[in-house]
């Protein structure tokens, strides 16, 4: 009778010892998928930012006599379209929404891109107070931007390291797409040749 109280007894413990490490797992995965979900909503927010000086941009822009509208429309366009995307706050678990997420901004960055370069041939805009003002908020804007980037990457690697080592991509597989793998920023697509310089 004493041997099967033991045997009971061991198993219990032993039991208790496993449910407390998959309880343990399970907390460390939540807090590491609580501050990649708190880093992206930096990331959304210097994207906001960046979205809410683009109106002051064009209306100032426009002002200018003579410049060329379809580069400020193509600003405008690419705002609007980031605006309607109607993605939930789960973007870090899902790649397809990622994609659509960073598609979204890059076309934006490109456009913004475009318009700077082209506001450098009207001196009188680049010399214009607000315009300056504006540029340069935009510019720490973008800024801003690449520091939350890496900063959502860096809490990606964390949370992708944990998930994925050993015992824990076990636990985190018992809760299906609870614990995705989170997705990490890229440098846009061509980025990595260098624009050609003319002279």
């Amino acid at each position: 009778m004493n041997r099967g109280l033991i045997a009971v007894g061991g198993l219990v413990v032993i039991l208790l010892i496993v449910v407390m490490a998959i309880a343990g797992t399970y907390n460390r995965l939540v807090t590491l998928d609580q501050a990649v979900q708190s880093q992206w909503a930096q990331v959304e927010s210097v994207y906001q930012r960046r979205a809410d000086l683009i109106p002051n941009l064009v209306a100032t822009v426009k002002g200018a006599a003579n410049f060329e509208k379809s580069t400020y429309v193509a600003v405008a366009e690419a705002r609007s379209k980031v605006g309607q995307l109607n993605l939930a706050s789960g973007v870090p678990n899902d790649p397809a929404a990622f994609a659509k997420f960073t598609g979204a901004q890059d076309a934006l960055s490109s456009a913004l891109s475009h318009l700077l370069a082209v506001v450098e041939n009207y001196p009188d805009l680049k010399a214009s107070q607000n315009f300056a003002d504006l540029q340069a908020q935009l510019e720490g804007t973008e800024n801003r931007i690449a520091v939350e980037r890496m900063r959502f990457n860096n809490a990606a690697q964390v949370f992708n390291t944990a998930r994925d080592s050993f015992p824990t991509n076990l636990v985190a597989g018992f809760f299906g797409t609870r614990f995705n793998e989170k997705t990490y920023f890229k440098s846009q697509p061509g980025s990595e040749a260098a624009p050609p310089v003319k002279f």
